[in-house]
């Protein structure tokens, strides 16, 4: 009787937990502003020209007079709950030369915000948006570019993503970024890469926004609900005795980045069902680059996610009117509800992972010619219990779960290995999950 009362009780509590965090969720949801968001696309917009090689020195006009008004803005977030936020420019020198789109030598500046950590404030994870624009020839750096779309909207959500997650608490640190270089070669995001391994970050994982704000695409389809999340399907930075593995138990759609992939695709249809998030297996689209890729060179795991209609005559193009056809990345394109349901993607996404218990390492499975699945992992700090998760090899979703309490090994009877693909996450006290860890070495038999 004294143990079912307490387990009972456990379980009660866990309840009332996981209620709270759904309550924080929802807030989370009804405090995204489209109304702000448009003000700072417009803002940035206004500044003329955001070229990585424009004018530093104007108040008004150029990537300078840009980036400092961002930094501005985050410190006036920063301001508003305490200094909460840490807010820094990170500068790495590119030399003239790097390629083709770097004419003279350029600090390329990020703006970066820290939302620290409670308990791990060296665990990461980041939201993106880029602060740079272009025209149609990638080395003008006078002509009007306002990149309303292109990427003041990513932008403008990354900090409407840090006004509404300021007056939380989080166990991991969230890192608010605005990155500079992208249209010139994916500098901004190599140096704040290179800047979170010289400072042994434990990155979770990037959130990449480009693009947010259009719904109506060249291909004819109008939607405020679709949305692309783009993933690598394994790092690059695997080992060839990785690769080896990959041959004979899988895994060749379940690196860290799809599994970053898979979180988002869950939340959101968890919390926001309304919404329609596309897992795209490619790192981005087809032969073209965002500023995810850089940190998934590094080996961290990242993503891409954007609207999932384009329109071409949009991005990267003169303003103009040539043969009847507006061309040019202006205001009048941007849808700002839709912008802010991505960026409500974004943020309940970065609070859940925030609020989660690291993931499982060291995680093993076997089950070789028997009629179960055997898994194994390692004890995570902060975990009330553990959920395995698993698959049949053709979903793209993890499907099915069962929570095991406790432990650091569970044998799923009846259930073979062989039709299966099967993953761990940790789960805390509030109910949240960690990102799912998927096995990485073999429990013989």
């Amino acid at each position: 009787m004294k143990t079912y009362f307490l387990t009972a009780f456990a379980l009660l509590a866990a309840i009332t937990l996981s209620a709270q965090k759904e309550t924080k969720i929802y807030d989370i949801i009804n405090n995204v502003s489209a109304e702000r968001i448009e003000r700072d696309v417009r803002i940035l917009a206004d500044f003329g020209t955001r070229h990585t090689l424009s004018d530093t020195v104007s108040e008004t006009r150029g990537i300078g007079a840009a980036r400092r008004w961002i930094k501005a803005e985050f410190d006036r977030i920063s301001a508003s709950c305490d200094n909460c936020l840490e807010v820094f420019y990170q500068k790495n020198l590119v030399e003239k030369g790097a390629n083709e789109r770097i004419f003279e030598d350029v600090w390329v500046v990020n703006v970066i915000a820290v939302k620290r950590g409670t308990k791990y404030p060296d665990s990461y994870i980041i939201m993106s948006g880029d602060i740079d624009s272009r025209a149609s020839d990638p080395n003008d750096n006078t002509t009007d570019a306002p990149g309303a779309n292109d990427n003041a909207s990513g932008m403008a959500g990354t900090l409407e993503a840090a006004r509404v997650l300021k007056d939380y608490e989080f166990e991991h640190s969230i890192v608010f970024a605005g990155l500079s270089g992208e249209e010139q070669g994916l500098f901004g995001g190599k140096g704040l890469a290179a800047y979170a391994k010289e400072n042994n970050w434990n990155v979770i994982g990037v959130l990449n926004n480009d693009m947010i704000g259009n719904i109506k695409g060249v291909d004819g389809v109008v939607s405020n609900r679709d949305f692309r999340i783009f993933s690598e399907p394994v790092p690059p930075t695997e080992t060839e005795r990785q690769r080896r593995a990959r041959r004979f138990y899988g895994g060749e759609v379940d690196g860290i980045s799809r599994q970053l992939a898979r979180y988002v695709h869950r939340t959101t249809k968890t919390y926001m069902p309304e919404m329609n998030p596309m897992l795209i297996y490619r790192l981005d689209r087809f032969g073209r680059g965002g500023h995810h890729r850089p940190f998934n060179d590094a080996g961290f795991a990242g993503i891409r996610i954007m609207e999932a209609h384009e329109n071409y005559t949009q991005q990267h193009q003169d303003v103009r009117n040539e043969n009847g056809i507006a061309y040019g990345d202006v205001l009048e394109h941007v849808n700002f509800e839709y912008a802010a349901k991505l960026t409500t993607v974004n943020a309940i996404n970065l609070a859940a992972i925030a609020w989660a218990p690291s993931a499982p390492k060291n995680v093993k499975i076997g089950g070789i010619v028997e009629p179960s699945a055997k898994l194994s992992w390692d004890k995570v700090d902060g975990a009330i219990g553990y959920k395995i998760y698993w698959r049949e090899t053709t979903s793209p979703t993890w499907d099915h779960s069962r929570y095991v309490g406790d432990t650091t090994s569970h044998t799923l009877e009846g259930i073979v290995i062989d039709n299966y693909f099967f993953g761990v996450v940790a789960v805390g006290a509030n109910g949240t999950e960690s990102l799912v860890t998927f096995p990485g070495g073999i429990i013989r038999n």
